[in-house]
């Protein structure tokens, strides 16, 4: 089991990995042992998280990281061994999990102040006021 938060962990089994050639350094060890791994979770599918998670997680997960159909995919390819990114990719796809876990706070509405609204109508007279004496005089000629 792979702990996200106290009351959310997911199977190990809900996570595949996939080790494809890394384009990063490593000189001739890139064009011969595959590092880079690919993590895919489905999210869709998983019994692990609620409805609200799953969907804030691919919210998050945006278009580049998320298929479809729902599935998470995550590439680290930031190390030249693959037990280091294998464990990158691992944190990536916690940290993302426990982003998603975490409630938005909800945005209060606020009103201005009648002091605000009073210095900003104030500064945007003076602005015009210094705009207004750019123009021509016309008893200048």
């Amino acid at each position: 089991m792979i702990r996200i938060t106290p009351h959310i962990s997911i199977g190990e089994a809900e996570v595949r990995e996939e080790f494809i050639r890394s384009s990063g350094p490593g000189g001739q060890n890139v064009n011969k042992v595959a590092t880079a791994v690919q993590l895919r979770f489905d999210a869709a599918a998983s019994p692990s998280l609620s409805e609200e998670i799953r969907r804030r997680l691919v919210d998050l997960a945006g278009p580049s990281r998320s298929t479809a159909e729902g599935e998470i995919v995550i590439a680290a390819s930031r190390y030249r061994s693959q037990r280091r990114n294998r464990e990158d990719a691992m944190e990536r796809l916690v940290g993302l999990i426990r982003r998603a876990a975490a409630r938005p706070k909800p945005r209060r509405r606020t009103r201005p102040t009648r002091a605000s609204k009073q210095r900003r109508l104030s500064s945007k007279r003076r602005r015009s006021q210094i705009k207004h004496l750019r123009g021509e005089r016309p008893d200048e000629e």
